[in-house]
């Protein structure tokens, strides 16, 4: 009789890291079923009674993720960092995690949906809501720093925010070109100075 349920020695945190480096690398939908069990070294039985489905799977990856290579955007919601410092640590952290060679370069949150149809809809919900987590927390840091007499009283926030959001999205498609992580750092360097010249508004020679 055909052996089913999980084979012995199954580790699911194993698993669900393996799954993680093939949905990283190829995105969500381009990574099929066969992949994943290949990968994960287990059988199809085994992966239903794991994992249910492939969404789930995915679900468990990111929540692996964010506990993890995610963590560098997680500064930007430290209160305890001066607003300009908690983005430009944001930043910064996010070039070296994206950039670091031992993994997929660029980041899950951001490639994983560049192929995702829009019949995943749950997927694409669960990604968007990451991203909108990062792009509160860089808000709060402007409302801070506005509050604070740090940025003129006129600043938008939200629309501040944007521009270290939208950068922080395109350090992804920058990090998979291969673009090296020093010209990277130093465009950090660079969009910092859109905060320095609303800050220098305050104070004018």
């Amino acid at each position: 009789m055909a052996r089913t349920g999980r084979p012995r020695g199954f580790d699911t945190g194993q698993a669900v890291d393996a799954a993680l480096a093939l949905f990283w690398q190829y995105g969500y939908e381009s990574t099929s079923l066969a992949q994943l069990r290949e990968a994960m070294g287990i059988s199809s039985a085994s992966f239903y009674a794991a994992f249910s489905s492939k969404e789930q799977l995915f679900e468990a990856v990111v929540q692996r993720y964010l506990s993890t290579y995610g963590q560098v955007t997680a500064v930007a919601a430290d209160e305890a960092l001066a607003p300009r410092e908690a983005i430009e640590q944001t930043l910064r952290r996010s070039v070296r995690m994206q950039t670091d060679p031992s993994h997929p370069s660029g980041c899950l949150v951001v490639l994983a949906e560049s192929t995702c149809a829009s019949g995943n809809q749950r997927v694409r919900d669960l990604l968007a809501d990451r991203r909108a987590w990062d792009r509160r927390n860089m808000t709060a840091c402007v409302e801070r720093a506005v509050t604070r007499g740090e940025l003129p009283p006129g600043t938008d926030p939200k629309a501040l925010a944007a521009v270290f959001h939208s950068f922080l999205l395109g350090l992804s498609t920058q990090a998979r070109d291969g673009v090296p992580a020093a010209d990277l750092d130093a465009s950090v360097t660079h969009v910092m100075r859109v905060w320095d010249g609303m800050a220098s508004a305050l104070h004018p020679v």
